[in-house]
């Protein structure tokens, strides 16, 4: 079965909702009302899916007695899980990599024990105090990891084919998640990083608005998409709008909804359909009421983007050939 406007799984991301309450309590350790609210308000919004974003919950730190209660919270709402974004977890940090590890490994059981389809996780770290201090953190520069450092790709590759086989076992994607300055920061370095690992359900999480808001010059969106979108499995999608002045070499950007912003995602779906790609889709937004901006998101691709009916051309991409086929559960 191929994916339709109508039954293409869309989730929301929980950018939106802190890890910790107004009592400084973090929300694993919270009664299971307060996991419900959230899901009642993501659903309430429009979605009938939810990523499990987690800056919010972190699934891997739930004891096995809490995960059931917080996979009962969402029955119980009525929301699906088919994808968990793992986030700031790099495991080829300098100090503590160990620990993103462990808790990766963690997160891919807790997501199989969940009922996701798919697990995201990436190379970025934890924002420095300058970022924090910043309106937007972006628009000043964050980790970068050393290129040219055969040992640390050697890491990277050795550790995420651990994750993806550890994620195979359990019938989980694993979709690493592209990120300014890291290994799959470009076009180029992200097909590397993926055909290295070498792993059939291992792709790439083109998330090419972390890109295209960069205070700098940046890769053309189109040609970023045209290299990656063959390896993709998982998606989280969303915009902005960017000037350049390159006389004066300024550059700014800012969140937009994804029918306004730089990126034409009729374009890339278009695109992306073409060449196979049949992974869950997350709807992101920063700023303002998030959350609406990403329902409304939802509704530019099922109303207008996606395809209506099945009838439509597979192409010979590593998806197409069934590699990252959707996960039945």
């Amino acid at each position: 079965m191929r994916y339709t406007a109508e039954n293409w799984p869309i989730a929301a991301a929980l950018l939106q909702f802190p890890g910790t309450n107004a009592a400084g309590q973090h929300i694993n350790d919270a009664d299971p009302s307060a996991w419900e609210k959230v899901f009642t308000e993501v659903r309430d919004a429009g979605f009938s899916n939810v990523d499990l974003t987690d800056s919010w919950v972190r699934p891997g730190d739930l004891s096995p007695e809490r995960l059931e209660a917080f996979a009962a919270s969402a029955r119980n709402v009525g929301v699906g899980l088919p994808s968990l974004s793992s986030i700031r977890q790099s495991i080829i940090q300098d100090n503590g990599w160990e620990e993103n590890l462990a808790y990766a490994h963690r997160t891919i059981d807790a997501a199989a024990a969940l009922g996701c389809e798919v697990v995201s996780m990436g190379l970025h770290q934890a924002l420095t105090e300058e970022q924090k201090r910043q309106f937007w953190f972006w628009t000043v520069q964050g980790h970068t990891d050393p290129v040219g450092d055969a040992e640390v790709w050697g890491n990277a590759v050795s550790r995420f084919q651990e994750l993806g086989r550890h994620a195979a076992e359990v019938g989980l994607l694993l979709s690493l998640e592209m990120y300014e300055d890291t290994y799959v920061g470009t076009g180029d370095s992200t097909v590397a990083l993926i055909t290295d690992i070498g792993l059939d359900n291992v792709g790439v999480n083109p998330d090419i608005g972390n890109l295209v808001r960069l205070h700098r010059p940046i890769e053309d969106w189109r040609e970023i998409a045209a290299k990656v979108l063959p390896y993709s499995n998982y998606w989280h999608v969303k915009n902005y709008s960017r000037d350049e002045n390159t006389a004066a070499g300024t550059f700014t950007a800012m969140p937009a909804p994804m029918e306004s912003g730089l990126i034409n995602y009729r374009e890339l779906f278009a695109l992306a359909i073409e060449v196979g790609f049949q992974g869950v889709i997350c709807t992101e937004h920063y700023g303002g009421d998030g959350l609406s901006v990403s329902a409304s998101n939802q509704d530019y691709l099922r109303n207008r983007i996606l395809p209506k009916t099945e009838d439509y051309t597979l192409g010979t991409s590593l998806v197409a050939q069934g590699r990252y086929a959707p996960v039945s559960r």
